[in-house]
């Protein structure tokens, strides 16, 4: 559960998240604090560049859609500063990439933070896990050994 103490993490593991479960997390928290839109969703392209073996030299792979959002929290922490929250998501869903936002912004403020990391980013983090584990039962399920036996040929 390391991962979402940092904002990096908890940004990644909301940009993954399935959205039916950040909708469970908006009713699980009750009425949340009023937002407005900095940046309103909106859908456009990235590029996604690769490197040959991993290591060698950066190539443009190719486009890739994504959604980004940024909104402003009512709410200002105890420093008197407004927050806002950042959500950028693979794909076409303004309202996941809304949802990462206000998520994002009141992962910032101290009254909301134990609270969403509980209600919501735990049980998005069991779920990834559970579906990984989940995944690599299938394919063990399926896993065929090759062994070669020593042939008395010479």
């Amino acid at each position: 559960m390391n991962e979402i103490r940092s904002r990096s993490g908890w940004i990644s593991v909301l940009a993954k998240a399935p959205l039916p479960l950040l909708e469970q997390g908006v009713k699980s928290l009750g009425a949340l604090p009023d937002y407005g839109f900095l940046r309103s969703p909106e859908i456009g392209l990235a590029m996604v560049r690769g490197r040959a073996e991993g290591t060698g030299q950066p190539f443009n792979l190719g486009e890739m859609t994504i959604t980004r959002c940024v909104v402003q929290l009512a709410l200002t922490n105890r420093d008197g500063e407004t927050l806002s929250g950042f959500g950028y998501v693979a794909g076409r869903s303004p309202r996941h990439a809304e949802l990462a936002a206000v998520y994002d912004a009141l992962l910032q403020h101290p009254d909301w933070q134990a609270q969403v990391q509980h209600q919501v980013l735990e049980p998005l983090v069991a779920a990834a896990q559970a579906q990984r584990q989940a995944e690599a039962a299938e394919v063990e399920s399926t896993r065929v050994n090759f062994f070669t036996l020593l042939r008395g040929e010479s």
